[in-house]
């Protein structure tokens, strides 16, 4: 009889989504944060239910034959879940979660290929923004993560997926609030000034740009700042203060001021270039990025001839890919700021045949093709929710002679490959990519054609 504080010892069969340790006892499924598959560990139950149980970690008996010393030291922000795995298994690990979700929820038994997951040669520093809480303990400013599942900051000098300049950026921030008598916010009284340090770094460029977000309409001394960053920081652009003074969770208020700069930088995903103001979305890891576009213009297969549709197109950035190849491409986004965004792209890399909606998939996608907008090629880019049936059934009506399919969610892509390929359409390739080294997320990039081709 299991009995809840007791301790047990468990093999690590299998992960979660979110990379906890699953085992079991008894026949009863057991969650451990912090097991690794292959792991035979020691386990306090800290929570008994009827279906399952959750237990804390005590101790590694036996490690698993991937089991590596994490080079992060901060593992209470729990950012990294699976860190402790060696990154040849994480890449065998996130292929076989997407093989597994494709045969059990999508019904792919006869896959013809799923690829070995393209990683990446040096699998650390790839985050180009990084947004840091800033509170106090004891007199002292902290500045770091929040630790998992909970608002308290984590103290934390580095970060191994950030770029080392923002150990540097965040000193001089700290030696700036003693300085000049600045507070960090407390969220619970909902006093003090600083609330976040957010970073955005450009990889090509190396243009830096600095944003504080304050829970005040103005930042004493914020030009004292910008002349310590500007005097310090190789690349640095542009200091903005962000202000922020909603009770939320939300990390960006509207209101930005620019204290140094333009305000905006500028990156490049491959010969594409991109303007990045603190409001704007820019893919976080651009070296994978720009794997993960020519995967989907591969896929394409482009001549010259095609008409494309872009559909959950975001800034446009795949669009812009696309276009460069294709006869003309049409690309549909619900956010109206996205998708200002994506005709300033456009405009800006000298792109005349891309033209954008605003709308939902749902909506946009029928009414197009009902008036007479059809596509040879249909590449999806949606939300971890997936495509809206609507969209897909569009997409069976309309005939292209290629879908590729770009998915953030194995399960949300699963259940939409099924239901074209029980509509006409069959599974080609599919390419797994890491997106997010040290984390179970995995991006896939699938092809798909007619049956009748």
């Amino acid at each position: 009889m299991l009995r809840e504080s007791g301790i047990y010892e468990v093999e690590i069969i299998d992960l979660t989504e979110k990379g906890e340790g699953i085992g079991k006892i008894d026949g009863l499924t057991i969650f451990i944060d912090g097991g690794l598959v292959g792991d035979k560990v020691k386990a306090k139950l800290s929570k008994l239910k009827k279906n399952y149980a959750t237990g804390e970690l005590l101790e590694i008996i036996t490690p698993s034959e991937g089991r590596v010393e994490a080079l992060c030291q901060y593992r209470e922000c729990g950012g990294c879940q699976i860190m402790s795995l060696s990154y040849e298994k994480q890449l065998e690990l996130k292929r076989n979660s997407v093989v597994q979700t494709l045969r059990r929820i999508g019904g792919l038994e006869e896959i013809v290929h799923v690829h070995a997951v393209i990683g990446m040669e040096y699998p650390y520093e790839y985050r180009n923004k990084a947004q840091f809480p800033v509170g106090e303990r004891g007199g002292e400013i902290v500045v770091g993560f929040y630790k998992k599942g909970t608002h308290d900051i984590v103290d934390a000098k580095s970060c191994c997926i950030h770029r080392k300049v923002n150990e540097q950026i965040i000193e001089i921030v700290k030696y700036y609030m003693k300085e000049n008598n600045i507070s960090a916010y407390d969220e619970k009284s909902h006093k003090g000034t600083i609330r976040h340090i957010v970073t955005k770094i450009g990889f090509t460029t190396g243009d830096i740009m600095v944003v504080i977000v304050t829970n005040s309409k103005k930042l004493k001394n914020a030009n004292l700042l910008a002349h310590a960053l500007n005097a310090n920081i190789p690349g640095f652009k542009t200091l903005v203060q962000n202000v922020n003074m909603d009770k939320t969770n939300v990390i960006l208020g509207k209101q930005n001021n620019i204290v140094y700069g333009e305000g905006k930088i500028t990156d490049y995903i491959g010969s594409l270039s991109f303007e990045i103001s603190p409001l704007s979305f820019f893919q976080v890891n651009p070296v994978q990025t720009r794997v993960l576009y020519e995967k989907a213009l591969e896929y394409a297969a482009l001549s010259g001839d095609e008409t494309v549709f872009d559909i959950y197109c975001g800034t446009g950035t795949i669009s812009l890919f696309l276009a460069q190849k294709a006869k003309h491409v049409y690309g549909i986004e619900v956010i109206q700021e996205a998708i200002d965004a994506a005709r300033e792209n456009s405009v800006r890399n000298g792109i005349q045949n891309a033209e954008f909606f605003t709308g939902k998939a749902e909506d946009v996608v029928p009414r197009l093709y009902e008036q007479g907008y059809t596509a040879d090629v249909v590449v999806v880019d949606p939300p971890r929710k997936g495509c809206d049936e609507k969209v897909l059934g569009t997409i069976v009506e309309m005939q292209p002679k290629r879908v590729v399919y770009v998915s953030c969610n194995p399960s949300t892509l699963a259940r939409d490959l099924k239901y074209l390929g029980e509509n006409g359409f069959k599974v080609k390739e599919v390419q797994p990519v890491d997106m997010f080294p040290h984390t179970m997320h995995v991006e896939t990039v699938v092809l798909m054609s007619r049956k009748d081709k």
